[in-house]
Parts: structure tokens; C-alpha cells; sequence
């Protein structure tokens, strides 16, 4: 059994001098960790922790060297360049420059059972993976690009969105390491279809995860987002947004609850976050929309 000082590869980096050095820092409970660390030239080594760390070089550096797990190396990196960090295992990393990176972590004991399952019992960590490399990936980049994004809307990312974004950056390292994910094939049977759309109704104001409806479906996760997409038309996510935002105009448009109990109702944390999906959604605020719906003549006069 390995020993671990530190719990996470998040916890490291928030405790002592290291704390210091945390631009951002966005949870998913206990999904998912997104870090963002600035910090000066020199030796950045940690020990083992027991997570997968994707990492995103977003300056790029002259010379870096160490070992992530995958053996020594000793590269010059640019901005956007990905490498990934075994779990489990002490790493060292040397930079010749101050850097700033933003880290996606996957703690193992979240994610050993999607793998397992998704691979069709194909995976392993010590193979699958390509550790310490240059990963040039424009789609992982992609990812992470989107869900950072959506994180700043909507702060700490849900476990739906989480769980979903994690499969798919997973699924590419896996395909880049020689071990890809087993295909989906076709969407979900009728009766799945029709039990998950039911609980994500009974349920849109909840942090719903992805498992919770991988389950009803008798599904891995991974497997159960990509059907869902090829039986729905979008991904569970967006479904769920599409959803909380129906239901916030039909609060809108027949209730006077103000703005922020309207936000708490379908299930956002805050006016404001709800107000940044509802503008990318509707193209409107929730306060025009109200004002538009309740006395469109007025709203058209107005404009």
C-alpha cells in the first residue's frame, strides 16, 4: 500500500510555500480538480500523489527536465504544450524559466472504475498512458479551453459536467497511449432514454452526476454520454442547461420571484451565474426577458 503525505496532487499545491504560487482553483467533488500555478524558475519535484495530472504549459519555457513516470527528458516546451504525470509515483521537474501552468488532476480512485470499464478491462496505468512526453492534442486542448470557460460562468464545475469532460480527455489520452476507449455503438434503449430524461426533470435543480444516470441506464459513464448524445442530440450537460434555463423562464414569465431565488430554484448558486448562462442561451438578461414577456409592447417600443 503506498503511503501519501498529502491526500492530492490540490492539496500540495495549498499548503506552505506552494500556496503562494495558486492562480485558480476549481473542485468538482472530488471528481475532478483544475489548478492554475505561477511560479518562478527552478526545481517544481513533488512526491507521489495518488492522482493522474494533465498539464498545460501556458507560457512555454527553454529547458525543461525531469521524469513524470514515463522515464528522463529534457525539452524545450511552448505555449499550449501538454505532458501528463503518473500517478503514484514522485516526480521531478526542473524549469529554466518562471512558468504558469494550468493542471487538470484526476484522482485515481475516481476514475480507476470508468477506465477499467470504458477500456473493456484493456487498461492499464503503467501502459495505456504516455507520461512525461510532449502531447501535442489540439482536441484535449480544446477540453480544456471549454471547461475552464464554463467554470468561470459558472464557477466550481457540476458532476455531470466534470465527469462528462473527464471521460472525453481521458478517452483521447488513451487513444494517443495505444489503449483507446472500446466504441460506443447506437443510443440508449427506449426505456433508458426515457428513465433519464424523467430523473434529469425530477431533478435539474440538483448537482446530478453523470454516475447517477449511468446507473439508471445500467451503463458505464463513458459509455453512457456518448449514447446519450447519439439518442438526445447533445451531450447531458447541455441538456441539463437547456433544462434549468426553460424552467427559469417559465419562473420568470409566471411568478414574481426575484432573480436570485429564481437562480437558487433550478439550480444555479448565485443571479449572477444564472445570468451568464441565460444571456449565452437566450441572448437576453433574465431581468429583460421578464420585462420583454410580461409587457412586449412596451419591450418593443422601447427598442
Amino acid at each position: 500500500m503506498t503511503f501519501h503525505a498529502h491526500s492530492s496532487f490540490a492539496q500540495w499545491h495549498s499548503e506552505g510555500q506552494h500556496a503562494s504560487y495558486v492562480r485558480a482553483r476549481k473542485s468538482s467533488g472530488g471528481v475532478l480538480d483544475l489548478l492554475e500555478v505561477a511560479r518562478p524558475a527552478g526545481d517544481m519535484s513533488r512526491p507521489a500523489l495518488p492522482d493522474i495530472v494533465l498539464m498545460e504549459d501556458m507560457l512555454g519555457c527553454s529547458r525543461v527536465r525531469g521524469n513524470l513516470g514515463g522515464g528522463r527528458f529534457d525539452v524545450r516546451t511552448g505555449k499550449g504544450t501538454l505532458a501528463l504525470a503518473a500517478p503514484d509515483f514522485a516526480t521531478t521537474v526542473i524549469n529554466d524559466e518562471s512558468h504558469r501552468l494550468r493542471s487538470l488532476v484526476f484522482p485515481l480512485a475516481q476514475w480507476q472504475d470508468v477506465l477499467d470499464e470504458a477500456a473493456d478491462g484493456r487498461f492499464s496505468l503503467d501502459t495505456s498512458f504516455t507520461y512525461g512526453l510532449v502531447l501535442d492534442s489540439p482536441s484535449i486542448r480544446s477540453a480544456l479551453r471549454n471547461l475552464w470557460a464554463l467554470c468561470e460562468d459558472e464557477g466550481a464545475p457540476s458532476r455531470l459536467l466534470a465527469r462528462a469532460a473527464g471521460c472525453e480527455i481521458l478517452a483521447e489520452l488513451c487513444r494517443l497511449g495505444g489503449t483507446p476507449f472500446a466504441p460506443a455503438r447506437g443510443g440508449l434503449a427506449p426505456w433508458a432514454e426515457r428513465r433519464c430524461l424523467e430523473l434529469m426533470h425530477e431533478r435539474f435543480s440538483e448537482d446530478i452526476s453523470l454516475d447517477n444516470l449511468a446507473a439508471e441506464a445500467r451503463l458505464s459513464p463513458y459509455h453512457f454520454a456518448r449514447m446519450f448524445k447519439q439518442s438526445v442530440g447533445v451531450p447531458p450537460r447541455v441538456y441539463m442547461t437547456r433544462l434549468r434555463v426553460e424552467k427559469a423562464c417559465e419562473l420568470l414569465e409566471h411568478t414574481d420571484l426575484p432573480v436570485t431565488q429564481i437562480a437558487l430554484e433550478v439550480g444555479y448558486s448565485s443571479n449572477q451565474v444564472l445570468a451568464r448562462v441565460f444571456v449565452k442561451l437566450m441572448r437576453v438578461s433574465p431581468s429583460d426577458y421578464r420585462r420583454a414577456v410580461r409587457d412586449p409592447v412596451r419591450s418593443y417600443t422601447l427598442r
